[in-house]
């Protein structure tokens, strides 16, 4: 299923490795214990099951310092991910990510090409950045802690993602919806993301630290959103 999910024939022309089985569903984790003292809120449990993304009011993107002084922003256009949410059991809940490298957009074209080149995220060898979770546990009322690994080019490394439970309504059109928003921050050099280059000053051009924003709006995967 595609919650987290956003796909396009833009740019795919690459054909990705170990894809994600269209379609299939997502089997449930094993179930677990919630975060201490933490107990899932009951409304919660009318959600359990499979969820898609309504790409029209989602964004999974990043932002990172640039040359001490200045943010920038981007995010990745294309994307395919499943996920199961288990309101009754988080634990059981589970997720897979697969972003596709050459859809990176920070809104200035030469920016792009380089980081889709190969001092960055190389998407001529690498076309996808893969998330797939590991454990889920409820960290506060409206708050989940998800632990997953993440895997940029070749190499894999484990990642805390904490996601805020927003809200859930059925739209005019019959469609129910839920919304996540989501963050964390890596250290880009761990996945072998070290180009650079120097400030006089002696600071780098762009920082180590990215943080990684994932603004989710699902629906049923039963449905289809049309506005």
């Amino acid at each position: 299923m595609n919650l987290f999910g956003r796909s396009s024939p833009l740019r795919r022309a690459a054909a990705p490795a170990a894809p994600v089985a269209p379609g299939a569903p997502l089997s449930p984790a094993a179930p677990a214990h919630t975060g201490a003292g933490v107990l899932p809120d009951p409304a919660l449990q009318a959600l359990t099951g499979e969820w898609m993304i309504d790409p029209a009011h989602s964004r999974i993107g990043f932002s990172v310092r640039h040359a001490m002084v200045t943010t920038v922003r981007g995010a990745f256009t294309q994307y395919d991910s499943r996920l199961y949410f288990d309101g009754r059991d988080p634990a059981r809940s589970r997720v897979d990510i697969a972003l596709f490298t050459a859809s990176v957009d920070t809104g200035v074209e030469q920016r792009d090409a380089h980081l889709v080149g190969r001092d960055f995220l190389d998407s001529a060898s690498y076309p996808r950045m893969i998330f797939t979770s590991t454990a889920v546990h409820l960290a506060g009322r409206d708050v989940y802690r998800m632990t997953g690994d993440l895997t940029i080019k070749d190499t894999t490394r484990p990642v805390d993602l904490e996601l805020t439970y927003i809200g859930h309504v059925t739209d005019p059109f019959g469609y129910e919806r839920v919304g996540f928003d989501g963050t964390t921050t890596i250290n880009r050099s761990d996945w072998g993301l070290t180009y650079n280059a120097r400030l006089a000053e002696g600071g780098a051009m762009v920082s180590e630290k990215v943080r990684l924003q994932f603004d989710i709006a699902a629906i049923r995967a039963t449905a289809t959103a049309t506005t």
